[in-house]
């Protein structure tokens, strides 16, 4: 096992799928899943220090509002998980509906903004148990 600390990066295809080399620079340990479900195994048997994730809305869902909300669920039970998403910015609103539901730690709007991804995600290594909240 890995002692470095995991990042879980989950539906890789809008955003997220560019910054693999800048989350192992920064030390991470990087696991990718395009099947929310595994993830959500995933995250249940070994929570990941962080979790990425592209975030949308699409508006066939009958049951929810988001692509995420499921792993969103599941993760709220590992309090020291940090979530970070991306989104399209035409997804506000929906976001701002599920965040008020299920924690989301940062969420960056496309095209994400390098530098401040990178000093994010360094201040969740450098203190990884403090509570976002």
């Amino acid at each position: 096992m890995s002692s470095l600390p995991s990042l879980l990066v989950v539906n890789a295809f809008i955003g997220t799928a560019g910054y693999k080399k800048l989350y192992q620079e920064l030390g991470y340990a990087v696991v990718t899943e395009w099947s929310e479900r595994r993830a959500i195994s995933l995250v249940r048997k070994n929570p990941p220090a962080v979790i990425v994730a592209d975030f949308y809305h699409q508006s066939d869902f009958r049951d929810r509002l988001s692509n995420l909300e499921s792993l969103l669920a599941a993760v709220q039970s590992a309090p020291n998980t940090r979530i970070l998403v991306f989104y399209e910015t035409a997804h506000q609103a929906v976001l701002d509906k599920v965040s008020a539901r299920l924690r989301v730690d940062a969420a960056f709007t496309l095209p994400v903004q390098e530098d401040r991804l990178r000093a994010t995600l360094q201040t969740w290594l450098n203190n990884p148990s403090t509570s976002m909240s």
